[in-house]
C-alpha cells in the first residue's frame, strides 16, 4: 500500500519521508494555511516523488501556480465548475493527477489517474489537514488513497472500515496534520512518519479483499 505524506514545508521534513520510503510526498501552495511550502526547491529535493497540493479559483489560475521543478503528481482544488477543464488541461501536460474527491454527495464523476477520497471541508470549515475522519459514505469512482485524520496505528482499523466493495481500490493512504509534533505544526514528527509509512508498506493485501 502507498504512504503519502503531505504538509511538508521544510527540507529536513522532506528528507525525513523520503528516507522513510514515502511514495508521495505532497507541498501545498495555499497561503492562507500553516503548511503553504513557497519553496520551489522543496520540489527539487523530492525528484519524482514530489506531489503539488494546488489551491486555484480557476485552470489557468492553476498552471501559473504549478512549480517550474520537474514535476509528475498535481493535486488540484478548483471549484466544481472548474474541475473538469482544469484536470484536463493538467493531463495534456502530461501530469498525473490525484484528484480530491471529500467525503459529499453530488460530485461529478472525473476520471483521474487516482483519488483522495478525504474528509469534506463542508465538515471542517478546513481545507483538508483536519486530522478529522470521515464516514465514508461517498466514495470516488476509481481507484484511491484514503486520507482524514491517519497515522500509523490507525491504519489497519480505517481500511476494515471501508465499505467492502470499495476495500479493493484502496491504493494507500495519505496523512499530514496526525504526523506532526506536537504543538509544533507544521513541523513533521520522525517517529509518526516512520510509523505511518512502514504501516502502509506493511499492510497485506489481503486486508483490501471483502470478506
Amino acid at each position: 500500500m502507498m504512504a503519502k505524506v503531505c504538509g511538508l514545508t521544510r527540507a529536513e521534513d522532506v528528507a525525513l519521508a523520503l528516507g522513510a520510503g514515502a511514495d508521495l510526498v505532497g507541498f501545498l501552495h495555499h497561503p492562507p494555511s500553516l503548511r503553504h511550502c513557497p519553496d520551489p526547491e522543496l520540489f527539487r529535493l523530492a525528484g519524482a516523488r514530489a506531489i503539488a497540493v494546488v489551491v486555484a479559483a480557476d485552470p489557468d489560475h492553476l498552471l501559473a501556480l504549478l512549480p517550474t521543478a520537474d514535476l509528475r503528481w498535481v493535486q488540484p482544488y478548483l471549484p466544481a465548475a472548474h474541475r473538469a477543464q482544469g484536470l484536463a488541461r493538467l493531463r495534456a501536460r502530461g501530469l498525473q493527477v490525484l484528484l480530491p474527491w471529500p467525503d459529499e454527495a453530488d460530485q461529478e464523476p472525473l476520471e483521474a489517474d487516482l483519488y483522495l477520497w478525504e474528509t469534506s471541508s463542508q465538515a471542517t470549515g478546513l481545507l483538508g489537514g483536519s486530522g478529522q475522519g470521515h464516514p465514508m459514505a461517498f466514495p470516488p469512482p476509481g481507484p484511491f488513497l484514503l486520507a482524514g485524520g491517519l497515522h500509523g496505528p490507525l491504519l489497519a482499523t480505517r481500511l476494515a472500515q471501508v465499505p467492502a466493495g470499495m476495500r479493493p481500490h484502496c491504493c494507500g493512504f495519505d496523512a499530514a496534520s496526525r504526523l506532526e509534533a506536537e504543538g509544533a505544526a507544521p513541523r513533521k514528527d520522525p517517529d509518526r512518519v516512520r510509523a505511518f509509512v512502514h504501516a502502509a508498506h506493511d499492510l497485506p493485501l489481503s486486508l483490501r479483499s471483502a470478506p
